[in-house]
């Protein structure tokens, strides 16, 4: 197939960017939601979702998330996936085993989640005073948080909910069902694939490493996984680089990219992959919640700015005294078109719908 980079680059915008639907479904659609805690002005997860459903809300997620279908688990990254998804890296086999000690204080934990049905971390932490332990980069976390996360990252708990934003767990009970390891692979490689496509071999490469996170106990598996996976997808050669896409679309299909303004989240599927992101726009854009303040060079949490299938700048948006204030930076000056201010104006007054400022 013959395909050239702007027709990837609009097939990138206009597949990922679908119809608004519910939060099920947009889900299901989208495979897996990255989370991320900082709320500047919403968390990630709800910066992606509030452009794919209708009429979302900010806490929309986490006001729902117990009666979803979804897991709150590890994938390439830690975030939201169907229940169906999740499963099929279960059960979990860590690279770093417990010594005796960790494991028996895990097992007291874990009956004392079963005999109570939910718990919230400061349950837990009030009936065993585990206390402070070095965390894996030498400073000290609560003992007690490590143990959740453990026995959740090990399948022994689910997340069944949030409490201003604290996970509270539950046992999780699943069936004990025989795991086909390639298979399950596959199919998780197909849904990292199709969130990001259309994707360059660099990042298809980098998924499977990602996956390991997930699925630690099939590293070794990875590489073949891969090479089964570029065999399943259809591919085309575009400037020396080699992309990835489901095999069941088309990237030529002729797209005309809506004359709309979308603020994204830093981990929205379309900017995600920023080797990606450089090879469509041009320009190198950099999370920098991390970053030294003096060393930013576009914000604390700056948001990439969509207009139709080109990401011409960022926006660093926050709430001052109830109204919402937007800094606006831009790679070559604002878009010429008239249309444009007109709908950067909407964007603006969506985000604060979306944020319940109006």
């Amino acid at each position: 197939m013959t395909v050239t980079l702007a027709q990837l680059r609009r097939y990138a915008v206009g597949r990922t960017l679908f119809r608004p639907t519910t939060l099920p479904r947009a889900i299901e659609r989208l495979g897996f939601v990255q989370a991320d805690p900082i709320r500047q002005p919403a968390r990630a997860q709800d910066l992606i979702l509030r452009h794919r459903v209708s009429g979302y809300r900010a806490g929309d997620l986490e006001r729902r998330y117990a009666r979803l279908p979804i897991e709150e688990d590890a994938f390439i990254n830690y975030g939201y996936l169907p229940r169906a998804t999740a499963a099929l890296m279960h059960p979990r086999e860590t690279r770093r085993q417990w010594d005796e000690a960790t494991s028996a204080r895990a097992e007291a934990v874990l009956e004392f989640v079963r005999e109570r049905g939910t718990v919230h971390p400061r349950d837990v932490e009030d009936h065993f005073q585990h206390g402070r332990v070095k965390n894996w980069f030498g400073g000290n976390s609560n003992a007690t948080t490590q143990l959740l996360d453990g026995l959740h990252y090990r399948g022994m708990l689910r997340v069944v909910s949030r409490a201003s934003g604290t996970r509270t767990y539950a046992v999780a009970d699943r069936p004990v069902v025989p795991v086909d390891p390639d298979g399950a692979l596959a199919q998780l490689l197909d849904v990292a694939i199709r969130l990001y496509a259309p994707l360059p071999r660099r990042t298809l490469r980098q998924l499977g490493s990602l996956l390991g996170y997930g699925a630690p106990q099939w590293r070794d598996r990875r590489i073949e996984g891969l090479l089964l996976a570029e065999e399943r997808h259809a591919s085309a050669t575009v400037g020396g680089v080699q992309w990835f896409w489901p095999a069941d679309e088309d990237p030529t299909a002729r797209l005309t990219p809506k004359p709309v303004v979308r603020l994204l989240a830093p981990f929205d599927p379309i900017v995600w992959d920023r080797y990606r992101f450089e090879l469509f726009w041009g320009w190198d854009y950099k999370f920098e919640a991390y970053t030294p303040a003096a060393q930013r060079v576009r914000g604390y949490y700056s948001l990439p700015l969509l207009w139709r299938d080109k990401v011409v700048g960022w926006a660093n948006v926050s709430v001052v005294s109830g109204a919402l204030v937007a800094d606006i930076g831009y790679v070559s000056g604002p878009p010429s078109e008239p249309a444009f201010a007109s709908a950067l104006e909407a964007e603006l007054a969506a985000m604060g719908t979306f944020l319940g400022l109006c």
